[in-house]
């Protein structure tokens, strides 16, 4: 079954960068999309971005359009997710997930554990 693990969250101070790795343990089989939702405390898990198995189709909430960049590489069977401009308010467990390409975290059948995020001002 597949397996994903997020890496490179940490502290970091706001209009600062950050780079999200998510990285598969197997192939998945099939043309699966993949995204990143992210859920803080007290707050619903919500849609951040998602790609194409391709990586020709990309979609972004409104809250992080034109700050980060999400992208993939299929044969090292990793996504990522470069959030720039960050703000306290992206503060969350940031989680990948693999499955159809879509905003809805349904859609997805598989999940990482996630990875904090943690913006200061």
């Amino acid at each position: 079954q597949v397996q994903l693990a997020e890496s490179g969250g940490g502290l970091v101070q706001a209009r600062g960068s950050l780079r999200l790795s998510c990285a598969a343990s197997q192939r998945v089989n099939g043309d699966y999309g993949m995204g990143w939702f992210r859920q803080a405390p007290g707050k619903e898990r919500e849609f951040v971005a998602a790609i194409s198995w391709s990586g020709g189709m990309t979609s972004y909430a409104d809250s992080v359009k034109g700050r980060f960049i999400i992208s993939r590489d299929n044969i090292k069977k990793t996504m990522y997710l470069q959030m720039n401009s960050l703000k306290p308010t992206d503060t969350a467990v940031y989680y990948c997930a693999a499955g159809a390409y879509s905003e809805l975290p349904s859609a997805y059948d598989y999940w990482g554990q996630g990875t904090q995020v943690t913006v200061s001002s």
